[in-house]
């Protein structure tokens, strides 16, 4: 699978808050340099952003100047994640429609899919050792609490063993 290149001069700016439109991305990104366009992706469905937008300068140097700077900045009480975008879509209509197949990211999803599991049966295996550990402690505790019966019902039968006690809680 190819990597796609990136483009230096448009950022990816994810993490958007409700409120932002262009206008205020825009404001945002400004103070880094002359911007030649913003884009936010609209939702068919309920027509809003769909939490992400991109913002591409005139110049390369200022795009990596703002992924620097507003990389982990707040907007709107959000966190942001800047980076460089990857290649425009396809044009279908306004929504877009992506460049590669469906199935071109299916070895990746299999991949994150079989290290999802991966992590499950560790965890199940975790679970499972706690639980015969602490089985294991209730065990010794029964045990230890069963012997110190035995012991004193040993006392009881054994006049000589009471009577060693005896003298034993005396001295």
């Amino acid at each position: 699978m190819a990597q796609q290149a990136v483009q230096k001069n448009t950022v990816y700016v994810g993490g958007l808050a409700e409120e932002v439109n262009e206008a205020i991305l825009h404001a945002a990104f400004i103070p880094f340099g002359d911007i030649k366009d913003v884009k936010t992706p609209l939702d068919q469905a309920t027509q809003k952003h769909r939490s992400f937008g991109f913002v591409t300068f005139l110049e390369k140097e200022d795009a990596a100047v703002a992924m620097d700077n507003m990389d982990g900045a707040e907007l709107y009480g959000r966190v942001l994640t800047v980076n460089y975008a990857l290649p425009e879509r396809i044009k279908g209509g306004e929504q877009g429609w992506a460049a590669q197949p469906i199935w071109a990211d299916a070895d990746t999803w299999f991949e994150r899919q079989q290290e999802e599991e991966e992590m499950q049966r560790i965890q199940a295996e975790n679970q499972a050792a706690m639980r015969a550990a602490e089985e294991l402690h209730r065990k010794k505790l029964a045990e230890e609490r069963q012997g110190e019966k035995e012991e004193d019902r040993e006392m009881k039968d054994d006049p000589m063993a009471r009577a060693e006690a005896e003298v034993l809680n005396q001295g």
